[in-house]
């Protein structure tokens, strides 16, 4: 009799396993600030003019599926990224603005679902590998039983103990590993963190003031403020030193039995652009035209080892990997500006502008087990992760939870369907505009600012993208007597979605 149990018991135990193996390894690489012309598959969608080549990431779309019409939650860092990890519009977050300190209180209501406590749910082993920008906490230098309250204003934090995030960063969150750069290589702590202790970068490696002095002996401009970091602080190195944790990453858990789940938010392209010498034995650091595009080149280096990392582990073909962006591409130097590379490619404007260029976005999807090549020009967001990911791993989303993700799995499966968002709402960037973008029709909002409660807004353009691609000013219908019923119906659409938080998304 016991033998038999035995047997049963084993039995059931190789279902499971098997079960377990079957469901897809996940990766969502969130680039910060990689705009649609920075990526060549996407610029050659409206030009064969290619400045520079993003081959690895080019392999990924041609084999996947590349949305041709995706667009980031916001046009600017922190706002989209609570949309994404939450599957929440920036408008349903306490901060709808962003939080842009590292040392602010986190973003998360205390039982908000994320990424990682999604994926959790689901059975995978959860990491996060790099920028989180989304509030976090620290102790107090002078009170350690307190928590570090942060100082707005130009003066340096030194009141901070940084040795170690006590609340709110990824492995709070559904991370299980984590190795975080609390708001990348932007800002304050100028640091890196293994589940949530400072890691030292080096032996001799102390808790120093990082000044914009010290850093140009490095011939590096500090993009923020002066503060606290690592005493071997060099952005230079950042890179490389991410995505080789990546790497570990995968090899330690390729062969497990549960599956993994690798949300990977590079350094790049934020400023400052520090491009690495070499990466996988390629070199980068004065390979193209500027600074700007080396940190692209790095990039696409990055997407390539991870993807050369799982077919060396015989697990590519059952991953998906996720590729998209926070925001549109960076307003351009001078060096790339003459190159002729467009950051936006057709699309008007960039970062932190409400225009297109602003927040549309790459999408790319690759699961080869599963999907075949294809092109979608069907609106999709960043918001949307977060349902696919739960319709892939068969797990449920509780009502009141990533309320505005839709589940893009049914268009992935069969492009020609049009089951995704009816209308989309978006924001733009520091100048408080909200946008609604429903069969073509565009309109942005803007807020005034100073009215804190956020309901002072105004009709500012009026965009037909169908006819008026790149939102020329000549076409802005926002004062047309013609259109007025158009701006009145999107208008209070807007608005109505906005103040009562109406979900947008659909789950199953």
């Amino acid at each position: 009799m016991m033998n038999k149990i035995t047997a049963f018991v084993l039995l059931l135990g190789t279902a499971f396993s098997i079960n377990a193996q079957q469901k897809p390894n996940v990766i969502v690489v969130l680039a910060d600030d990689i705009g649609t012309g920075d990526v060549s598959a996407y610029r050659r969608l409206h030009s064969n003019k290619i400045i520079l080549e993003t081959p690895n990431l080019d392999k990924i779309a041609k084999k996947g599926v590349l949305f041709t019409n995706a667009h980031a939650p916001a046009a600017l860092c922190a706002t989209s990224r609570y949309g994404i990890m939450t599957g929440n519009g920036c408008h349903q977050s306490p901060l709808p603005w962003g939080v842009w300190s590292s040392y602010a209180p986190s973003a998360f209501k205390p039982n908000q679902l994320t990424l990682g406590k999604l994926m959790q749910q689901a059975g995978y082993h959860t990491g996060f590998f790099g920028k989180w920008h989304l509030g976090m906490s620290f102790r107090d230098k002078n009170n350690p039983g307190k928590i570090y309250k942060e100082v707005r204003g130009k003066k340096m934090e030194l009141g901070v103990d940084i040795s170690e995030i006590v609340a709110g960063g990824p492995n709070y969150n559904g991370f299980e590993y984590s190795f975080t750069l609390p708001a990348g290589i932007q800002d304050v702590p100028y640091a890196v963190y293994e589940n949530s202790k400072w890691m030292p970068l080096h032996k001799d490696s102390k808790i120093d003031v990082i000044t914009n002095e010290k850093m140009a002996k490095l011939n590096v401009k500090l993009d923020k403020d002066e503060g606290y970091g690592d005493s071997n602080w060099d952005p230079h190195h950042i890179g490389p030193l991410l995505v080789g944790k990546g790497i570990e990453f995968i090899k330690k858990n390729a062969k497990k039995e549960k599956p993994f789940f690798m949300y990977y938010c590079s350094q790049a392209v934020h400023k400052p652009h520090t491009p690495c010498k070499e990466l996988d034995g390629i070199k980068i650091a004065g390979t193209t035209p500027s600074k700007h595009m080396d940190m692209i080149k790095e990039l696409d280096v990055q997407m390539g080892m991870l993807i050369k990392q799982l077919k060396k582990e015989g697990i590519y073909e059952n991953t998906v990997f996720i590729f998209t962006s926070d925001n549109g591409g960076l307003l351009v130097d001078k060096n790339t500006a003459k190159s002729g590379h467009k950051v936006s490619s057709i699309y008007r404007g960039a970062k932190n502008q409400p225009y297109e260029g602003g927040h549309r976005v790459p999408f790319i999807v690759s699961w080869p087990k599963e999907l075949q090549s294809a092109k979608i020009n069907k609106p999709v967001l960043g918001l949307d992760i977060m349902a696919t990911l739960a319709a892939i791993t068969n797990t449920k989303i509780l009502k009141g939870q990533a309320v505005d993700s839709y589940n893009l799995l049914p268009v992935l499966k069969n492009p020609k369907s049009n089951d995704v968002h009816s209308f989309l709402m978006v924001q733009g960037g520091s100048g408080k505009q909200g946008i609604i973008i429903e069969d073509d029709w565009k309109l942005i909002v803007d807020f005034d600012k100073k009215d804190k409660t956020w309901k002072t807004r105004t009709p500012r353009a009026l965009f037909n993208l169908k006819e008026n691609i790149q939102e020329k000013e000549s076409g802005n219908m926002v004062n047309n007597p013609k259109y007025q019923e158009k701006v009145k119906e999107l208008f209070d659409k807007y608005n109505h979605y906005r103040d009562q938080k109406t979900p947008t998304g659909k789950h199953i």
